[in-house]
């Protein structure tokens, strides 16, 4: 329990660095999760690329 203790602490004296640690945490730990999780699901597969010449008739506007 003195682990905690210290930690209670700590976010008592420093705020400001407690909340950017936490943040930190948090940015390191979602990608580790929601990476996995994205790709079972297959949400991330790969799109067909569209011919060249569909793309510059889209913005130009002329029919190929």
């Amino acid at each position: 329990m003195a682990v905690m203790e210290k930690l209670k602490m700590f976010v008592v004296q420093e705020p400001v660095v407690a909340a950017s640690c936490f943040i930190a945490g948090v940015g390191l730990f979602l990608p580790a999760v929601v990476r996995p999780i994205l790709d079972s699901l297959e949400s991330s597969k790969q799109v067909r690329q569209p011919a060249l010449t569909d793309v510059v008739a889209g913005v130009t506007g002329k029919k190929a």
